[in-house]
């Protein structure tokens, strides 16, 4: 807990996340498609047809389930004060909101080019954002972040992928776009010899 007041980002993120599962759930359920729906899950019709880009911010909010919180919000715990940490507040929430944003937006325009639509919630694309930014940051740092090193982030990326693959009624599209999206952002944000962190 020590950790989190060093890292209010990272708090914030999983207080916001934990607050809307709260909300849900006592409104409906997380596992209800359609109050999902309501809440602003993600759904390429409802985003193209009907204008609600809004959907592609909102659903990284909201999950379908305890079990899909939990472990979104483990890794976020694990690897974001971990990150926020090395790069800033500031580099590290746009890191998580944009790279999750092209995340969803590449899994988006894979839907329309297969035309196959579902359903989608979770912050697993900005989760898999600060992944691949972690990845990029421990390049840059000769192969260690902290007490964690390039083989070990390695292997929970690869562990993750794996998961997600392996699932069904995974958005693996947003996992991986999420991934590459973090790890180009943060090309852009990290130059560790440029004065201090904000």
């Amino acid at each position: 807990m020590e950790e989190l007041r060093k890292e209010p980002v990272t708090a914030l993120l999983l207080l916001v996340n934990i607050l809307v599962f709260l909300a849900v759930e006592f409104t409906g359920s997380s596992q209800n498609t359609m109050h999902m729906l309501d809440c602003g899950a993600a759904y390429t019709p409802m985003i193209i047809q009907n204008g609600e880009i809004y959907r592609l911010f909102t659903c990284m909010f909201l999950h379908f389930g305890i079990e899909h919180l939990a472990n979104n919000m483990l890794v976020l715990f694990v690897l974001g004060s971990r990150l926020e940490r090395v790069i800033g507040k500031i580099r590290f929430l746009l890191i998580y909101l944009l790279g999750g944003l092209l995340g969803n937006v590449i899994s988006l325009y894979l839907e329309l080019r297969t035309q196959e639509f579902a359903v989608s919630a979770g912050a697993s694309g900005a989760v898999f954002a600060v992944m691949g930014a972690m990845i990029y940051v421990v390049i840059r740092n000769r192969g260690w972040l902290g007490d964690l090193s390039m083989k070990q982030i390695l292997i929970m990326a690869a562990f993750s992928l794996y998961f997600g693959f392996t699932s069904t009624g995974v958005d693996n599209v947003a996992h991986v776009g999420g991934m590459v999206s973090g790890f180009l952002l943060a090309i852009l944000l990290y130059h560790p010899s440029h004065g201090r962190k904000i």
